[in-house]
């Protein structure tokens, strides 16, 4: 490939913003229908979760060719890179701060909201609300904490030997950083199987499941961020030069373990 004549990445021409677009809307119409009851609103809602899982996939690997073919990324680039997944982090940080404020406003302030046929009632001045059991935050919860502290120094490993070129302690760090992940998750479906709260009992349980249960979501997809990474390592397409794909998962990760580390303290242990 002849070198390029400027810092800057014109991409070519794609079908997948286009297709994500239409992809989104099929999710929408799909839960709304769902949500309304409507016939196979289901069917269209995971119609749509596959069409963009397949539009990432061809999307996310058009920039990872840019990057190894094309020698697209360029240091202005990756800089341009880096500026996006900052700000994406940082919209996630306020997706999680709105579960957060909710929490925290229920339980400084139980009182009496959305009282409608009496579900959402908090007792005054009672937190949690009377007949919700919490969950110890000693049992499950604190060896998930240990779970995803232990994953957070081992994507570290991974990095460093990244950077050094030990592509070795690169592989069986991103190994062990994957499979904490899936340990985290498997944990997480064992826990919500012995808490003796449903979604809908009250103020409480519905923040607890929204915040939690988002942040495992965003466990999965980190794992799955990473799973790509190892895969891309064992072939061996990662170079301590060019590795943006691997910087950006372990970022996206080491945030994942911030978000836990406040919600392991402040609805776990403080919020019980």
């Amino acid at each position: 490939m002849a070198k390029p004549k400027h810092e800057f990445h014109l991409v070519n021409p794609s079908p997948y913003p286009i297709i994500t677009t239409v992809s989104m809307l099929v999710v929408a119409i799909g839960a709304i229908m769902f949500m309304h009851e409507k016939p196979h609103g289901n069917v269209i809602f995971y119609l749509g979760m596959m069409m963009i899982i397949a539009s990432a996939f061809g999307w996310w690997r058009e920039v990872i060719r840019e990057g190894i073919h094309d020698k697209a990324h360029t240091k202005v680039v990756q800089t341009g890179l880096r500026i996006g997944m900052v700000l994406f982090i940082v919209s996630e940080v306020m997706f999680f701060f709105a579960f957060f404020f909710s929490f925290f406003k229920s339980g400084l302030d139980p009182v009496g909201i959305l009282d409608a046929d009496g579900i959402w009632v908090t007792e005054q001045g009672t937190w949690p609300p009377a007949g919700i059991e919490t969950l110890s935050a000693w049992d499950l919860p604190f060896i998930n904490t240990l779970v995803l502290l232990l994953s957070g120094t081992t994507v570290t490993w991974a990095h460093h030997s990244l950077l050094k070129g030990n592509r070795k302690g690169q592989i069986q760090g991103l190994f062990l950083t994957v499979f904490l992940g899936i340990c985290f998750t498997i944990l997480q479906v064992v826990e919500y199987g012995h808490a003796t709260f449903g979604f809908s009992e009250g103020v409480y349980s519905s923040n607890f499941y929204m915040a939690t249960g988002f942040h495992g979501f965003h466990v999965i997809i980190g794992t799955i961020f990473l799973a790509v990474c190892l895969v891309r390592s064992i072939r061996n397409t990662l170079t301590p030069q060019h590795h943006l794909g691997f910087e950006f998962a372990a970022w996206y990760w080491h945030f994942v373990d911030i978000v836990w580390l406040f919600l392991f303290v402040w609805v776990y242990i403080w919020g019980a």
